[in-house]
């Protein structure tokens, strides 16, 4: 089986789907209600096609479907990896692509990493990838592929294999991924099985398109929109074009497409999850709800939507079922085997979500150990659902919900828009099932299932392993390896870091200082940054 995420599955070969970046749930055109732009993924034919609605993680989920664990199983329940930081998914947890090599799968990622790179140990090509075509970080201009994290600190992102691809500058980035993807299958046999990851940069900031696509919606008021609806539709042409050659070279009827998100729009820069409520980076479900497809002549039963509870830490176990591999809780995942569910329209054996917890995240003002009823600190920014209810405590991030951005002077115009009137309060409980908008705060009505949901964060939180957000390491800047982002730190130097920073915490402990004033007040600008930094990601 194929599979591509785009995944082809011995089914032959596993395409895991294109993974577009920050693709909200208002945009998907088989969610017509919401669509804003016509999509040509609608040619791939409905009749072999499954609609989904997918959840994901308010954080950085990009090592969620790799790794098939929640956030608080990797380290990186509190942001994102970045570019300077000694830090990357975990070495010891076995990747999807691994367990698909183990399984006889060639394997090959197109696309954006963002998992870390500051050792080689780190890089796609020894998680599980034989290949490899894309970026490092997270934000890359989608022609030079430079990227800057601060001011002075840019450099050249676009690496093949282990080595900077400096040859292949000035290419548009969805373009770019697409033409590799067809010369992967050119030069593939269909009779071996094969998996391919191909993670576009697109919707991702910068807004940038070709100027081809860009006219076709030129009547756009909003700008933003505007470029977003081009890149979209570059991305619907790219995703075309890939299932053309999976016919082209005989790979289609033995293949599973499955496309799928990685996080809510970001209504800052032209995404929508109207009528959601909330965006990108926050908890509400305009953050962790997406929309996603699965298509393949292998499903069973087609031309329908599923109502299913699925994350995107079940394409792990599932691709891999697939294949003809386990995968399960003994290995340590968190995901589950959702083939059946999406086949077969059967009951999906998933019942909850962790959607995360974030122990640096605590300053909610009005949250405390008295509110969780002396269980949970319900200043924790954290999310749950179990069943029909979902829990937030904390501060979910911002809560308005944004309509669909058609004024020339959106975001300034967002205050005729509706919005939240701030609430004093750390708790919030929704039925989901009912009220998928998070209208309706039913948390002073039913304190037992309040009580009930804090009880099963503790249970998580008792298997979480620590906060690893290390600080940035000067020796990661560009100028210090040749103008281009890639590793810079040895086995030696790691020991090294690891042992300090030991040190560090026991003479920490062990003088027990109260913090001055100055020092909070670093604390203070260094939160603020990162809040700010995270409207970027």
């Amino acid at each position: 089986m194929y599979s591509c995420s785009f995944w082809t599955p011995w089914i032959q070969d596993v395409f895991n789907s294109p993974r577009p970046l920050d693709f909200g749930a208002g945009i998907l055109a088989a969610n017509r209600r919401c669509s804003v732009v016509p999509s040509p993924r609608k040619r791939l034919g409905c009749d072999r096609a499954l609609r989904a609605v997918l959840c994901s993680s308010p954080g950085p989920s990009l090592p969620s479907p790799l790794s098939s664990r929640y956030q608080i199983h990797t380290g990186l329940q509190h942001s994102i990896i970045r570019p300077r930081q000694p830090n990357c998914l975990p070495l010891d947890q076995v990747t999807l692509p691994q367990k698909l090599q183990e399984a006889g799968y060639s394997t090959h990622m197109v696309g954006k990493w963002h998992l870390g790179f500051y050792r080689k140990e780190c890089l796609p090509t020894r998680r599980g990838f034989d290949t490899f075509l894309g970026s490092l970080t997270g934000n890359v201009d989608y022609y030079t592929y430079d990227n800057c994290d601060g001011p002075g600190v840019c450099g050249f992102d676009l690496h093949e294999g282990e080595s900077v691809a400096w040859g292949l500058s000035g290419q548009y980035s969805t373009m770019l991924y697409a033409q590799r993807v067809s010369h992967i299958l050119a030069s593939h046999s269909p009779r071996r099985p094969l998996f391919l990851y191909v993670a576009f940069q697109a919707v991702h900031t910068p807004l940038q398109s070709p100027r081809e696509y860009l006219y076709r919606y030129r009547t756009m008021g909003n700008v933003a929109r505007r470029k977003y609806a081009a890149m979209v539709t570059c991305m619907d042409e790219a995703v075309r074009n890939i299932t053309w050659a999976l016919k082209r070279y005989g790979f289609y009827n033995n293949s599973v497409i499955i496309f799928s998100s990685d996080n809510g729009g970001q209504t800052f820069s032209g995404g929508s999850n109207w009528p959601l409520r909330g965006r990108k980076g926050t908890y509400w479900e305009g953050g962790v709800r997406g929309l996603g497809f699965v298509h393949s002549p292998l499903l069973k039963r087609k031309r329908r939507t599923s109502r299913a509870l699925v994350h995107i830490t079940d394409w792990y176990p599932t691709l891999v079922g697939l294949a003809g591999g386990t995968a399960s809780a003994a290995d340590g995942l968190d995901g589950y085997d959702v083939w059946p569910a999406i086949s077969e329209g059967r009951a999906s054996p998933r019942t909850e979500i962790l959607h995360n917890i974030d122990p640096l995240y605590n300053h909610a003002r009005h949250g405390s150990l008295e509110a969780g009823f002396g269980i949970w600190n319900t200043a924790v920014q954290a999310a749950i659902r179990v069943g029909e209810w979902k829990l937030l405590t904390g501060d979910p991030g911002y809560g308005d919900w944004i309509p669909p951005q058609t004024l020339a002077a959106f975001p300034g115009s967002w205050w005729n828009l509706e919005r939240m009137a701030s609430a004093r309060q750390a708790v919030w409980l929704f039925n989901i099932s009912a009220d998928p908008y998070e209208r309706e705060d039913l948390a002073g009505q039913r304190p037992d299932v309040v009580r009930a949901l804090l009880a099963r964060l503790v249970d998580y939180n008792r298997t979480a392993i620590p906060v690893r957000y290390p600080a940035e390491n000067p020796r990661a800047h560009p100028d210090f390896n040749g103008g281009a982002w890639g590793p810079w730190a040895s086995d030696e130097e790691e020991e090294e870091e690891e042992e300090e920073a030991g040190r560090a915490r026991s003479f920490s402990r062990g003088r027990r200082k109260k913090k001055c004033k100055i020092c909070k007040l670093r604390s203070f600008f260094r939160k603020l940054n990162t809040r700010l930094m995270s409207q970027r990601i």
